[in-house]
């Protein structure tokens, strides 16, 4: 019941545009062994399903009734929705690069995320109509949409709907989840399974071997993503719609960085409470002592 719960969270983080659901897998503890769960999924299969059952039964609902809150969101505010959801992205990036120099971090990796975010605006920002957005698709695109979203669910800190809207498949992966779509869903689910295993066992490869450069890539594909969160309905001027897609820009931005590290920032919190109620009774005994 616990990992069909933190399943619903974690899909919740996969539909949202700029959140994630590997995000916050880490967050919740379970990133590691889920990946070592689907990579090793034959080696020791009944173990590995039991633990990943009820995590995956969890995503899949979450994902879907998220998916009709999103869909409503987006079809009556879509700037505020946007300007929400490049907070959440921004909020992302001080947990991606803990990640990326976690095992040592050297001069020559900020090639790598240089050379990775060049090549990544090229393809995502500077050719979108390199990929039309999908809405009829037939079978092969819908098993690539299952494909899609584990590739850009099991990479932490890469963003499912950026990626997604990138490819001209997120409008089409919240509709089909909005409507539970079948005929579209069916195809999905299996890019989704060949997907996971596939992508978790390389990723697993390059990570144990290659960890910082690896690391170093993806953040800089991360950080191409992050202007495609926008598009022409974000027209900013001096109006009141402006200025809300602003402060929600900054809530979102606050909600994704507490919760990138919810464990530090929550002794913080304790702490900075501790520290006050102490002031606190030391300013009171030097009253009491001062009257007397």
């Amino acid at each position: 019941m616990k990992n069909f719960l933190k399943g619903i969270i974690a899909g919740i983080g996969g539909v949202a545009p700029g959140l994630s659901g590997s995000v916050f897998l880490v967050i919740l503890g379970l990133y590691q062994k889920t990946i070592n769960a689907i990579g090793t999924l034959f080696k020791n299969f009944k173990e590995n399903v039991k633990f990943l059952f009820p995590l995956f039964l969890g995503f899949g609902v979450g994902a879907i009734l998220f998916s009709k809150i999103v869909d409503f969101l987006l079809t009556n505010f879509e700037m505020q929705t946007r300007f929400a959801f490049l907070g959440l992205v921004l909020g992302t990036i001080p947990l991606f690069y803990k990640e990326v120099k976690k095992e040592g971090f050297q001069k020559k990796y900020y090639i790598f995320i240089i050379a990775a975010a060049i090549f990544g605006l090229v393809l995502f920002s500077f050719n979108k109509n390199l990929f039309p957005t999908i809405t009829d698709p037939n079978l092969l695109q819908s098993v690539f949409l299952g494909i899609a979203v584990a590739g850009s669910s099991i990479i932490p800190g890469v963003d499912s709907a950026v990626i997604l809207s990138s490819l001209g498949l997120y409008e089409l992966y919240v509709s089909s989840l909005a409507d539970f779509n079948l005929a579209i869903l069916i195809p999905a689910g299996v890019g989704l399974v060949l997907g996971a295993l596939i992508i978790s066992f390389i990723i697993n490869k390059l990570i144990k071997r290659f960890y910082t450069g690896t690391f170093s890539i993806i953040f800089g594909l991360f950080l191409s993503i992050i202007p495609s969160v926008l598009n022409e309905s974000c027209v900013v001027g001096l109006n009141f719609q402006t200025f809300l897609s602003f402060i929600i820009l900054i809530l979102g931005f606050a909600l994704s960085f507490f919760l990138g590290d919810i464990e530090g920032n929550v002794n913080k919190i304790k702490q900075l409470k501790n520290k006050v109620s102490t002031l606190s009774k030391k300013s009171t005994t030097t009253e009491n002592t001062s009257k007397e």
